[in-house]
């Protein structure tokens, strides 16, 4: 199947000289407001259209943003709303649709959730956590010339001043990212659908974080100083050796970390957030947002088996 836009009432996906423009209407939170392009949505997982070795590149700008300066905040690290400003999700690049949340969209076919693949440039706004990485502690000695990491689980020294907890991966901002994940089939992981309530205990849901995701799902992230408020010319390689992520011509991240495929295309802005934090804190939901978009130009999709 070709590309085809989906949307919910009041959003729009508009055809403009050589791309598209996808808009979601201001609203309050409490109702989901997107506007995407696809190539799988009435597929099964398995006929996922893209495989490595496989390369997107087109130009994108996002519409209603501000650009937010400076470094990331401390912690959690992440930009008020990411760069660009705009509250919710948005980005381009190929996935699993590891939690198929159709939530009704016309042709949308239904599937069972699954761990993710993906790779993708991909802003969350700072309600968003899309991390699985561990944490790790800052250890800053009494001298204050030197720090260190370490896991946290690691013995600490009797130098240690104060601990700053930190995750080594972003989880949210705007980022070239990737996941890869067993491809365990969803029947299997039925069990764990059925355990989901149980995310809520928080101490459950930390050991469950940093025992069975951290270690399943293998993931790389990079943070990007970039205004998308601006054009940019955006390009991903995935191959089976990993993926090659470049804007305006540079490479800003390579990694040996690759999806498994079968992927979906998927070009999207919405006002979702969801965050599952290293302390186990599980939030999701939908956000507050003033009319916003995205416009792509020169989108190509090209195999090269």
């Amino acid at each position: 199947m070709g590309i085809q836009p989906r949307f919910t009432p009041g959003a729009s996906v508009t055809q403009i000289e050589n791309g598209w423009r996808l808009e979601i209407p201001a609203g309050a939170a409490g109702f989901y407001r997107l506007a995407q392009l696809d190539d799988y949505a009435s597929l099964p997982r398995s006929r996922f259209p893209h495989q490595p070795t496989t390369t997107l590149s087109l130009s994108c700008r996002v519409i209603g943003a501000a650009p937010t300066p400076g470094p990331p905040a401390p912690e959690w690290g992440s930009p008020k709303n990411g760069r660009g400003g705009l509250p919710g999700t948005w980005g381009f690049g190929f996935w699993n649709d590891p939690f198929s949340v159709s939530l009704g969209l016309q042709g949308a076919a239904q599937r069972l959730p699954v761990l993710p693949n993906a790779c993708w440039f991909f802003h969350a706004s700072e309600e968003n956590y899309l991390s699985f990485a561990p944490e790790t502690k800052v250890h800053r000695t009494k001298s204050g010339e030197s720090a260190r990491l370490t896991a946290i689980n690691q013995t600490s020294d009797s130098t240690q001043l104060n601990q700053v907890r930190r995750t080594s991966l972003p989880g949210n901002g705007f980022l070239a990212q990737v996941f890869s994940s067993p491809r365990i089939p969803s029947g299997l992981l039925a069990p764990g659908i059925l355990a989901a309530p149980l995310l809520s205990i928080r101490p459950f849901s930390k050991w469950l974080r940093a025992n069975l995701a951290a270690k399943l799902i293998r993931e790389e992230g990079k943070r990007l100083e970039v205004d998308p408020a601006q054009w940019h010319e955006y390009r991903l390689r995935w191959s089976p050796q990993g993926v090659e992520f470049a804007v305006n011509g540079e490479n800003v991240l390579e990694t040996e970390v690759s999806p498994q495929g079968p992927l979906g295309l998927v070009i999207w802005i919405d006002n979702q957030f969801m965050a599952w934090r290293p302390d186990g804190s599980l939030r999701m939901g939908t956000l507050a947002n003033p009319g916003m978009g995205m416009e792509i130009r020169g989108l190509e999709v090209r195999s090269d088996e």
